[in-house]
């Protein structure tokens, strides 16, 4: 059974002025996701600044959103790491607390070879009972998952269930599928490939633009679901100007940017991450302007 079907949100972890993570924000953002219909919340991913938490925030976060969640939708907590034992020790907590899902990124900056990684995820694998989400990122870790990779973990171990594949290679993503079958569920990593994944039988996105379209995002994936492909394609390319101004600088930078426009109030980012590009910041207000949301 899946974790989740349609469009799960990335969601940005919020915060104060001081640079503390925001509780009270982060409760709003989840309650007008979950009224929007996104279909999963997915926390301290990329988008919410993982790197840049300890792990007693991290693991503070995570325990959080699952209380404010509480049951509505399934919560997927980030709990990868560049190192397997704390990858490990996460994944447990995370588990401890109620998650639905975990979500585990590659391994970074170690560039594990196919057999490293096998093992890497073998061993979490081994050590909880919670559905796993590999998690195929090569531009930011330096290490690109293969789909005979996938179907193995897919096929050799209990709870290795699906991939967000945010890769940006289709023939790769295909291959993944065509190897995997039934035993993995793709999700599209990139917002600007949910309708090309969908169409080789993915069954969602983990999304960064629903943090300021979620309605929209979510309405992509229920289209294909209801078999209206024409309208899910007409809305994904609808939506690519958007998609393509909150990645034209490194995530979450534009869609912290972008909330903050719009209202939503979630605080700075943390160094190394950085204000944005006043340029760029020009961008991105035309294009939220032209879809209609600022």
């Amino acid at each position: 059974m899946a974790i989740f079907r349609g469009a799960g949100v990335a969601i940005v972890t919020p915060m104060n002025a001081d640079e503390s993570v925001n509780y009270v924000k982060l409760k709003e953002l989840i309650e007008e996701q979950i009224a929007a219909g996104t279909d999963a919340i997915i926390i301290c991913g990329t988008t919410g600044e993982s790197s840049c938490l300890t792990v007693e925030e991290h693991m503070k976060v995570i325990g959080a959103c699952i209380e404010m969640v509480d049951h509505r939708v399934p919560v997927v907590a980030g709990t990868g790491s560049n190192c397997t034992s704390d990858a490990v020790m996460m994944s447990q907590e995370a588990e401890r607390m109620g998650a639905d899902g975990l979500l585990l990124v590659t391994p970074y900056y170690n560039k594990a070879t196919q057999k490293g990684l096998i093992e890497h995820y073998t061993k979490v694998s081994e050590a909880v009972h919670t559905p796993m989400i590999l998690y195929n990122v090569p531009s930011r870790t330096g290490c690109n998952l293969l789909p005979e990779t996938i179907a193995y973990l897919g096929a050799n171990t209990e709870n290795v269930r699906a991939v967000k594949e945010a890769s940006g290679n289709i023939s790769q993503i295909a291959k993944v599928k065509a190897l995997a079958g039934d035993t993995i569920d793709l999700y599209s990593g990139n917002d600007d490939q949910i309708v090309p994944i969908l169409a080789l039988g993915g069954i969602g996105v983990i999304s960064v633009l629903s943090n300021v379209a979620p309605r929209q995002t979510h309405e992509i994936c229920q289209a294909w679901f209801d078999k209206d492909p024409a309208e899910s394609a007409r809305l994904q390319l609808k939506a690519l100007d958007l998609i393509s101004a909150l990645f034209c600088e490194v995530n979450p930078i534009p869609v912290k940017t972008a909330m903050n426009l719009m209202g939503k109030e979630v605080g700075p980012l943390r160094a190394p991450l950085c204000a944005m590009e006043e340029k760029n910041v020009d961008r991105l207000k035309k294009a939220m302007q032209e879809y209609g949301i600022l």
